[in-house]
């Protein structure tokens, strides 16, 4: 499960992504269209200042824009800057492995090797599907969406 910490720093992105990649969006803005906590929303954006995810502009027109595109900022590469490791085992880790503690062999665990499947997948499917991806995903969903029937008065 993905923190609430990595949903909010997606959500900012795809709401970066979704603006005028020239125009910088302000904090309050992205807070309030996003229902992000504004105090959260900064540190959020500070880390992914720090990793060049995005930059600040400062003064009156001032406020954040993607450093490069959204189709070339994967999930995978944000989820491992706000939450750390992706791995469901710390020996199964690409950034930050150690053996487990209870470990008699990584060859011969069991639990081991079902869970490296599961990490395999699931870092095939984080670090190929893009911000840009998931605007495009949810936009279809929206375009394709059952819409209200109209009422006629009468």
């Amino acid at each position: 499960m993905i923190s609430q910490k990595a949903k909010y720093a997606l959500r900012a992105l795809s709401a970066l992504a979704r603006g005028d990649r020239a125009q910088p969006r302000q904090i309050s803005e992205i807070a309030t269209s996003q229902n992000i906590p504004k105090k959260f929303l900064e540190q959020i954006l500070l880390d992914l200042k720090r990793e060049g995810i995005v930059r600040s502009l400062r003064g009156k027109q001032g406020g954040y824009l993607l450093l490069k595109p959204a189709a070339e900022i994967t999930f995978g590469e944000v989820l491992r800057i706000i939450d750390g490791p992706l791995a469901p085992l710390p020996c199964l880790s690409i950034t930050a492995y150690r053996r487990c503690d209870d470990c008699d062999g990584e060859l011969s665990c069991e639990i081991r090797h079902v869970f490296h499947r599961v990490a395999e997948a699931e870092r095939a499917v984080l670090f190929s599907s893009t911000i840009a991806d998931g605007i495009h995903l949810a936009d279809e969903a929206m375009a394709e969406a059952p819409r209200p029937a109209e009422t006629v008065d009468g």
